[in-house]
């Protein structure tokens, strides 16, 4: 009698099953992760963090209240003059389910206080100046709290280079640093995020309508499987090869070759053998 042959399944560019986690378990994980950060590592119990209204700082606040107590955990609002009504009353949503503590912060004195003097500022540098200001808030917040700040970026926009250096990334401690976008819906769904907050378009909140997706040019659903694979060690060839569109492979590769300098501390020139954290190859970091 022959030997049944067995056949490896076809591969399928448009399935979501590699970017599928067990949520509930993450969600532990998370938690365990944060408190052997603050707790352990910097002997501390309280943490402050940005609320946007966005389903990454809503998770994040979710992971907090659960590994501190709602009552060590402070999330700080801190809409600009252009900032959408519904960010604010989503983020709301967000401290009332939890019973977090919070305050807003208007940062539009800050902002305007340098850009009211800049001839024809884009909304581009608008959306920097938000975002460094917004940093300046939390960390001089973290002070009067006595907590640490907390980030909130995600992998897909980290890889991208689709946040704002020295400002989304600045906070030590970021438990969704690993976490495709996808992954974070799926965390967020776990945790109990309101749906409202999970379900609407990702969007910096800079113009009305504007969309990260449109931004990028690509759904994070069709970036994050491409991100998947160029991460575990795919080339561009092996990808278009498998089936995933040849321009979608490309914009990805673009965006996340042309923006490894984010994701570094500064270039410093090496003049010693003990130069702090660098080494002259320069790794990349994927």
């Amino acid at each position: 009698m022959p030997l049944p042959v067995y056949r490896a399944p076809e591969f399928d560019p448009t399935s979501i099953e590699p970017l599928r986690i067990n949520a509930g378990l993450v969600a532990d994980w998370l938690v365990k992760f944060l408190r052997d950060e603050i707790v352990r590592r910097r002997n501390m119990s309280k943490v402050v963090l940005g609320l946007s209204g966005g389903v990454d700082s809503a998770v994040v606040a979710y992971l907090c209240a659960r590994a501190f107590g709602p009552e060590n955990v402070t999330a700080f609002r801190m809409p600009y003059k252009i900032s959408s009504p519904e960010s604010l009353s989503h983020a709301q949503l967000v401290v009332d389910d939890l019973g977090i503590q919070e305050r807003t912060v208007d940062i539009t004195a800050m902002v305007d206080g340098y850009a009211v003097n800049e001839q024809n500022i884009s909304p581009g540098r608008i959306g920097n100046i938000c975002a460094r200001c917004r940093m300046v808030v939390l960390f001089d917040q973290s002070v009067v709290v006595g907590g640490v700040p907390i980030g909130t970026g995600n992998k897909t926009e980290r890889l991208f280079g689709y946040f704002t250096w020295h400002a989304d990334d600045a906070p030590p401690i970021n438990p969704l640093g690993d976490l495709l976008k996808t992954q974070v819906w799926q965390l967020a769904e776990e945790l109990g995020v309101p749906e409202i907050i999970v379900k609407k378009p990702p969007t910096a909140d800079l113009v009305e309508g504007q969309t990260d997706e449109g931004e990028f040019g690509i759904s994070f659903a069709k970036a994050d499987r491409i991100l998947h694979y160029m991460t575990n060690g795919y080339t561009k060839e092996k990808l278009v090869e498998l089936g995933f569109d040849k321009s979608d492979v490309e914009l990805v590769w673009k965006k996340v070759d042309s923006t490894h300098w984010k994701r570094r501390l500064p270039t410093v020139a090496m003049l010693s053998a003990g130069a702090i954290g660098e080494y002259y190859l320069r790794p990349v970091d994927y």
